[in-house]
Parts: structure tokens; sequence; C-alpha cells
């Protein structure tokens, strides 16, 4: 049995209070679907089996370049951060892993397993830094890591994620991700074509490294830290990374990766077609990275996004199962809150996409008839699931309003009284 932080009796008793009108909403929806043909017991069940990975880093306080603020009863360390994640999984059902960040999560493997297994929790994707320098470590990352002029720096990068490979195949992992801050701040500054060469070399090593069951995602962002020029700067360069390195090698779509007003969904639709779509970092963004829960922004753009990803499930597109998982930063809420928020967001995008009428849309697109394809897709996005995921979240275990629940818990008032507080620093989002 896992050993749950917050009472699941406080569980029952929040959801007691809420039972009767769920039911009531729960059954309306049924009857509004029921006319469209859709049968809402298929919905809930699908949506009860979509899940979605946590960051151990995001149930931190993040930060700017500027300024971090510290929240309170901050995780001290990883096993803190497991107990945090496991509250979030309690009460949403929805988040059963929990993807690592080494080397800010190294501890012993066998108590990192031992741990998840008494929480319940799995682990997802291990998550490799190269893109800050580790104490200790001999040669800096200031000038880029997989793709420096140095090879000795580049063999150290290489060395720390086979270092993540390790740790993750004692854990139960089964895939690494790779972003790096390589490029360049100044026009001149680096030789753009044998900086991609030395990088295409450097994760070549660490491809060989995979074992045969794992998979390598490759993350793409257009600027920052590098401001003039970044290494892995988009998705066409992802895919070409990708389909260099070979078929473990996948591409890694952050949502706040792009610039502003990129069409995230056609890039979507682009690496499925090709084989290439690893999966997701969800998070949303006004300007640039990934600093807003998903959905805060343009919870319509999660929709279409998540369109095309039920469009490929329900084709039956070949080996298709990308990673979902959550990686934001966050600044001015409660990191648990935050992270419940976006899983919730990121179900109700999937169950919105699980209603749109297939057969309507395709013949709409095929009659070149734009509104009607269009009002297809919105008639989708305006119904309210929020039943659907309340009741998927009531039948696992899961709170009804799981907002509200932890808020009755006093969770964060307790970790704050066993955790000592820390204090602000310098920039950056850790």
């Amino acid at each position: 049995m896992a050993d749950f932080r917050i009472a699941q009796d406080l569980i029952a008793s929040e959801n007691e209070k809420r039972a009767a009108a769920l039911k009531a909403d729960y059954d309306a929806l049924g009857a509004t679907l029921d006319r469209r043909g859709v049968d809402i017991e298929a919905v809930t069940r699908k949506v009860a089996e979509f899940f979605v990975a946590v960051p151990s880093w995001g149930v931190g306080t993040g930060g700017t370049r500027f300024a971090r603020f510290p929240g309170t009863g901050e995780p001290r360390g990883v096993f803190d951060k497991l107990d945090d994640c496991a509250v979030i999984n309690q009460l949403t059902q929805a988040t059963p892993n929990v993807s690592l960040h080494i080397p800010w999560d190294k501890a012993d493997a066998r108590e990192l397993k031992a741990k998840g297994d008494a929480l319940g929790l799995g682990f997802d994707a291990m998550n490799s830094n190269t893109f800050s320098d580790a104490p200790g470590q001999a040669h800096s990352y200031k000038y880029g890591s997989l793709s420096h002029t140095d090879a000795a720096t580049r063999a150290q990068a290489v060395e720390h994620n086979l270092e993540c490979i390790e740790i993750g195949k004692a854990i139960g992992s089964k895939a690494l991700t790779v972003w790096i801050g390589d490029g360049s701040n100044f026009p001149g500054q680096s030789n753009f074509t044998k900086a991609f060469e030395r990088y295409l070399g450097a994760m070549a090593d660490i491809y060989k490294a995979l074992p045969d069951d794992w998979k390598l995602f490759s993350e793409h962002k257009m600027y920052e830290p590098a401001f003039y020029s970044t290494v892995v700067q988009d998705w066409g360069t992802n895919y070409l990374i990708a389909q260099t390195l070979g078929p473990k090698a996948y591409c890694l779509v952050d949502l706040g990766h792009h610039a502003p007003n990129t069409n995230i969904e056609m890039i979507v639709a682009r690496l499925i077609q090709f084989g290439k779509l690893g999966g997701f970092h969800f998070n949303d963004s006004k300007y640039g990275d990934d600093d807003l829960d998903a959905g805060v922004i343009d919870p319509h753009r999660l929709f279409l996004v998540f369109n095309e990803l039920v469009d490929a499930e329900q084709r039956g597109v070949n080996d298709f199962n990308p990673a979902h998982m959550i990686d934001q930063s966050h600044n001015v809420t409660d990191p648990i809150e935050s992270l419940i928020n976006s899983a919730n967001e990121i179900r109700r995008a999937y169950a919105q996409a699980l209603l749109v009428d297939r057969k309507a849309l395709e013949g709409y697109q095929d009659e070149n008839d734009a509104l009607m394809a269009s009002e297809t897709l919105k008639r989708a996005y305006r119904a309210d699931v929020e039943p659907i995921l309340a009741e998927a979240r009531r039948r696992a275990g899961g709170a009804i309003d799981p907002i509200a629940a932890y808020r009755a818990s006093g969770y964060r008032k307790k970790v704050a009284a066993e955790r000592p507080a820390s204090f602000a620093g310098g920039g950056g989002i850790i």
C-alpha cells in the first residue's frame, strides 16, 4: 500500500460534499453527449487511462534570470520531491510517474526505487543537465557542452548522459531526454556547421549506449540561454537529429520553446506523419519559454495539439505511443497546486479532443468547407467536460475537487514545519 501523506478519509469526506452535484452534472452531460452519439462512459474510461508525468524539479519554486523568491515548505532534496509528487498523483490519479533531473536528483538508485515503490510512483524519462555547471566538474559548459570546441568538454557531457542512462536503468526508466543550452550570443562567435557536426557526433556516442528498449528524446528551443543562435533551434533541426541518429531517436516538443504564433499543432502532425514524435513537455507561455501552467494562456492551442494526437490514435498510426510530461517553473503559485491544475487541463484537452466528430470533420475537409470544419472542432472544444474529469478522478480514488482537498489537508503547512526555510539567491530558474 502506498505511503500517502494525505489521509484517504479526508479525500472521502471532501468527495462526499460534492458527490450529489457531480452525479447530477455527469448525468446531464451524459444525456447531452448521447444526443450526439457519444458514450460518456467510453470517454471517461479513456480519460482515466491517460497519464502525464510530473517533473521532480517542478515541485520547487522557480525563478527568472533576475531573482528567485522561495516558497514555504520547499523540498530539501529528491526524496521530499517524491513526497510532493505522490500528493499530486493521490489527488488527481493522473500522474503516476516522475521524471528526474540529474545531477539535481542524484541519489542511490536503490533508495530512489524503494521510495518510489513506497509512494506508488514509477519513473519516466531521465533528464540530463549540461546547461549548467555542477560542483566539482572538470570542464565548464559556459561555451557549450555536446557541441563544445573542446573534445574533453564534449566527452564529459557525453559521460554525464551515460550516467543518467545507468541510473535510469536501475529505477525503471525507459528514455533519456537531452536538452542543451549550447549556442552563441554574438554573430561570428560560433561556426554553425561545425557546432552541429560536433553535437551530432556527441549524441551518436550517447545513442550507442542506449538499451534496446529505450528511446532518446532531443528537445529543441529557439533561444535562451543563447540569444543569437542555438544549436538545436527548431523542429526541423530536431527532426534531422532524430533521422541521423537512428530508430530509437525521437523529437520532444516543448510547448513553450517556440516563437509566439508558431503553429505547434502542425509541427506535431508532421512529426507523427514521419514517425518521429517522441513526446511532450506541456506548459504554456505568453512570450517565450515554459514558465506558465498548461492551458493558462492558450487552452485552445492545447486542444488543437490533442486533436492531432487523438486523430493519430484513432487512425491507428503504427507504434504511436508519445510520452507526456509537464515541464513548468512556478514563481508565484504553490507548485503542487499548479501541477494539479496542469494535469487536469491536459486531461481536459484530451477529453475534448475525444469528442470531435471525426467523420463529419473529414467530410467538411474533403468538401473544403472551412467554416463547418472549424465549427466541428469548436463544438468539441466548447464542451464542459469537467464532470468527466472529476468522475474519472473519483472512481480511481482521487479527489472530485483536488485543489479544495489539498488545501483542506493543510499539507503545505505541515511540510513547512518539517522543512527548513530556503533563502533567495541569485537569478536562475532552479
